[in-house]
């Protein structure tokens, strides 16, 4: 391969550095260790892992641009070109970081990237992909050399800090249960939380938001297009008969979740059976559009239905929803962003949700009491509309800071 070849890749990945703006910067940023020889960067789409990648290049290589090569495998480029060459000519020309953006567009990704992994042991790899991605296959097993990191969606904390508001570190969940009310009053103190917070459930979970919030609901819709008729076909390989079905599930869920759902009704309404049902549900919970809550950790071999299904966040309903009630948004928005925080929360007997096995959450407006989870331990009330809290009902919108 030729310098002409690349030319046009190696212009496209400077402008795309020197244009990324490093002034605000996902939580995730500084957890990753960059220094791994492979790195995958999972997310949904939208939710910023190329600019995370871009700002890492502009800033560990500000005067250094020939060792990293960043480029995105849905390029034309590749119609007529091979992704093997490219690692071969960067690493002869002093490269040292190959950075590989939406991976999932190559067929065959993970041959290819453990292939360039094992050739060039001096090489690091850092690439992204929808987090529908599954990580393992038979082309080329990556879990014993990768080390993986997931994206989310912007938390309410890291939405204030993008819109300028205030900066404050992430706080632990056993810290806030604990010291509520001060940290509450603290940050009520400098902030008008009720100011804010509406127009992040209605809009900031995503940062291309910054882009124009007037056409954030459209854009979002047809983000979604783009996972379940791109995404999803090139990464399970299923028929476009599966993709309407995916589309159809989710314009029907969006229209009733949180439910306890009638799955049989869903397959029958889907004019599918339960196997392919299932797997579609799940589908939809990889790309980050749904979220499925049980009991205990369920699989596909022994899940007959969720215990209770919710779109992923809070802009989804927005978007996708006919109807925003405010008691579906309070429950979607302390579970995205519990989970996305790394806590374990499953469906419990009593209350809405059990994080950790430990803490039993009820969700509710400011009036909600401990009626359902009375006299149990270590039960809380997360209240919308209340700017501090008391004893064991703290605000709703605090939940927002634990990432």
């Amino acid at each position: 391969m030729e310098e002409k070849d690349v030319q046009r890749l190696v212009e496209t990945s400077d402008r795309l550095v020197r244009g990324t703006n490093l002034s605000f910067k996902r939580q995730l940023y500084s957890s990753i260790n960059w220094s791994n020889r492979l790195l995958c960067i999972k997310g949904a789409k939208g939710t910023g892992k190329t600019t995370l990648v871009l700002q890492h290049i502009r800033e560990s290589f500000p005067k250094k641009t020939d060792k990293a090569l960043y480029v995105s495998l849905d390029s034309i480029w590749f119609a007529t070109h091979s992704l093997l060459d490219l690692a071969d000519w960067h690493w002869k020309h002093g490269g040292t970081h190959l950075f590989l953006d939406e991976v999932h567009h190559m067929k065959t990704w993970q041959t290819l990237v453990k292939n360039i992994y094992d050739a060039y042991p001096a090489l690091n790899i850092i690439y992204t992909g929808s987090s529908m991605l599954r990580l393992e296959s038979e082309g080329g097993d990556l879990s014993r050399r990768q080390v993986p990191y997931f994206l989310p969606v912007l938390s309410f904390r890291e939405y204030l800090k993008f819109e300028g508001v205030m900066d404050i570190a992430p706080l632990p969940l056993g810290e806030i249960l604990e010291n509520h009310r001060e940290i509450a009053s603290e940050i009520c103190g400098k902030v008008r939380i009720f100011e804010h917070f509406p127009k992040y459930l209605a809009h900031g979970c995503y940062p291309f938001y910054k882009e124009g919030a007037t056409e954030f609901g459209v854009r979002l819709e047809a983000t979604v297009n783009q996972i379940l008729e791109f995404d999803y076909p090139s990464i399970d390989d299923v028929s476009p008969a599966t993709v309407m079905k995916a589309k159809k599930m989710l314009a029907i869920l969006a229209e009733s979740v949180p439910q306890t759902p009638k799955m049989a009704q869903l397959y029958r309404e889907l004019e599918t059976d339960r196997n392919q049902g299932l797997k579609v549900l799940k589908a939809l919970e990889r790309a980050g559009l749904l979220q499925l809550l049980s009991a205990e950790k369920v699989s596909l071999k022994n899940m007959s239905r969720p215990d209770k299904i919710l779109l992923d966040n809070v802009n989804l309903m927005h978007a996708l929803a006919p109807e925003v009630v405010a008691g579906c948004a309070r429950e979607t928005f302390a579970l995205n962003q519990l989970r996305s925080s790394g806590h374990f929360v499953t469906y419990p007997s009593q209350g809405d949700f059990l994080v950790d096995g430990k803490y039993l959450f009820e969700v509710g407006g400011a009036g909600k009491g401990f009626d359902q989870i009375r006299d149990l331990p270590d039960s809380f009330v997360a209240a919308d509309g209340i700017e501090v809290g008391i004893g064991h009902k703290i605000p709703l919108w605090l939940l927002g800071f634990l990432y």
